[in-house]
């Protein structure tokens, strides 16, 4: 069985050692050897530490790919990922990918390729890395009805707010911690705007609900706005600061089925058990109506974990391709609509400094009331005097639940009120448990 390989980075050389240093076993449990046939790099005569026959690279990735039963594509990327995978099905080779950006984005275009050549389209290491994930989304919970899908799935962001919160760093200084220890990149954007974790949110909710959602369908905020001061605030609640990839069933405004996608810092309660997934790692809960509540953890990135899962997929394609069947394919038969996130339903943790004298709880209490924002509880404490002799204090509201429009325009209105010196932090609230009582608060 041939194999070729697309990239040669972190990951890909990674696939290529186990290729070469477990090639009797994986002999073994596909039926047939697996052989390398040449590694696509951008430069020759680099230093790459493998015990390969220089000859095996190749700067020809389009040639590569014509002469291959199996292509590995780990460059990342939208092009040239995108054309030699699609280069590839063409010429009948089944094709593994870890690249969830391109997943995200032309999905739907390479399954419609890989089922019109009769080919495999395998991506388990596209998301959370080693965790075996996407596979029981995609077959084991087939013939069950998922209806949520929540989790961790950036490990640069977790690890980020994991060191917020047990040593009070504040953001900067904790992303600069994540890039010495290689957790982030120089350029972290993709990863502390939400980027990676809205791809991976929009392939997990396209298998979950059997829909094809799309990158641009996925609700996106990042880290960058959480601060100390909010992970604190959290802490007062007894919650953690947490970046979550959320794909639900929902209903839309008309009472229609439909499905909610969103990537967002939010508060969870430290009982809930994704608020102990602590530094790098990534965990996701599938919840389903006959299964009940599942989790998935364990490392979501870096070369092994993600070559492992990349080798399952490998040695899945080839074993198919050996008894001269295809996996399953693409599944969007329900063709559910993606609720824009203003009509999804959502909760908040307001803090407000806020002038401290009579009838200020009840002109706040008011403005939720004008939105339809029903208010769960309330704590208030006395802050040092301000300018001018003026007294202070800081009003934390936590809401239920409401349409997140009704919710944000709440806030755009409390920002206006002569009584509110600030909005000093705005965070959803998430978790099956979730505590919203204020400590000592008065609901």
């Amino acid at each position: 069985m041939k194999v070729a390989l697309l990239g040669c980075g972190v990951v890909g050389t990674e696939v290529a050692r186990l290729l070469t240093t477990q090639a009797d076993e994986l002999a073994a449990r596909v039926g047939a050897p697996l052989e390398l046939v040449g590694i696509a790099v951008r430069r020759l005569g680099r230093e790459r530490g493998l015990p390969l026959d220089p000859a095996l690279f190749t700067t020809d990735a389009e040639e590569l790919v014509t002469r291959a039963d199996v292509v590995v594509e780990v460059i990342g990327g939208i092009e040239p990922a995108r054309s030699l995978m699609l280069r590839a099905i063409e010429h009948g080779a089944s094709v593994v990918t870890a690249n969830k950006a391109l997943l995200a984005a032309e999905g739907p275009a390479l399954y419609e390729a890989a089922a019109e050549h009769g080919v495999d389209l395998y991506y388990e290491a596209s998301v959370a890395g080693a965790i075996p994930l996407l596979r029981p989304l995609r077959e084991s919970l087939v013939g069950d009805r998922v209806t949520r899908v929540l989790g961790i799935v950036n490990g640069t962001t977790n690890y980020v707010l994991d060191q917020m919160d047990s040593t009070g760093m504040g953001f900067a200084e904790a992303v600069e911690q994540a890039q010495a220890l290689g957790y982030a990149e120089a350029d972290p954007t993709a990863d502390v705007e939400g980027f990676d974790a809205a791809a991976k949110a929009a392939i997990l909710a396209s298998l979950a609900f059997h829909t094809r959602v799309a990158l641009d369908d996925v609700h996106r905020e990042g880290i960058t706005g959480v601060s100390a001061a909010d992970v604190r605030a959290a802490q007062a609640q007894g919650c953690v600061v947490k970046l979550l990839a959320i794909a639900e069933r929902s209903t839309g405004p008309g009472g229609e089925d439909a499905v909610s996608v969103r990537v967002h810092p939010a508060m969870m309660p430290r009982e809930h058990q994704l608020a102990g997934v602590r530094g790098a790692f990534n965990a996701v809960f599938v919840e389903a109506e006959a299964a009940g509540e599942l989790m998935f953890y364990g490392p979501g990135a870096g070369g092994g974990p993600t070559a492992s899962a990349v080798l399952g997929d490998v040695v899945a394609v080839a074993r198919n391709r050996r008894a001269g069947v295809r996996g399953p394919g693409e599944s969007a038969y329900a063709e559910l609509p993606v609720l824009p996130m203003d009509d999804t339903v959502t909760r908040y943790h307001v803090r407000l400094d806020v002038a401290d004298k009579p009838g200020v709880l009840a002109q706040v209490a008011g403005v939720f009331a004008a939105h339809g924002v029903s208010i769960e509880a309330v704590q208030q404490r006395q802050e040092p005097t301000g300018p001018g002799g003026r007294g202070r204090a800081v009003l934390v509201v936590v809401t239920h639940s409401a349409p997140d429009a009704a919710l944000s325009a709440t806030v755009d209105e409390l920002e206006d009120l002569e009584i509110v010196d600030s909005v000093a932090g705005v965070l959803r609230v998430e978790g099956h448990e979730a505590r919203a009582e204020a400590k000592g608060g008065v609901a």
